[in-house]
């Protein structure tokens, strides 16, 4: 069960694998998680692929949101900045279970977005993130 109202409207088709759009609870905290990279310049070692890179990124926009009180549901929207899409794509089956690990069937507002390159060395994707922290349906 999701902590926010969930918006899909019918004529948009069902939504899989996101959330066309999410109600936050009145009175909850917003919470703007700055792009969390893949891989980053101070790591060793060679960059792993998409799905690694997916978790690690997943794992670290977690952190920030744990750190404010929340949990993954919590999580209203993530955008995903990817520089190969069709290695992305080529990727979903392992995408798919690194996001089950750590968000189980919760889906929030998702957009992805191809980009030519990211600041990190090595960094296939980053991820930005809203959460709404708190709050009364």
């Amino acid at each position: 069960m999701s902590k926010f109202d969930l918006v899909n409207p019918a004529s948009l088709g069902e939504p899989k694998g996101w959330t066309n759009g999410v109600l936050a609870p009145a009175g909850g905290r917003m919470l703007f998680v700055a792009g969390q990279a893949g891989w980053e310049n101070g790591a060793t070692g060679e960059p792993p692929g998409f799905a690694a890179q997916f978790a690690r990124a997943l794992d670290k926009v977690l952190l920030v949101v744990r750190e404010a009180g929340g949990d993954a549901e919590c999580v209203a929207r993530l955008t995903v900045f990817v520089t190969d899409l069709p290695g992305y794509l080529a990727s979903r089956r392992e995408l798919g279970e690194a996001w089950r690990e750590r968000f189980g069937r919760y889906y929030p507002a998702m957009a992805l977005v191809e980009v030519k390159g990211l600041v990190d060395r090595g960094a296939l994707v980053e991820i930005e993130a809203t959460a709404v922290i708190g709050g009364q349906a």
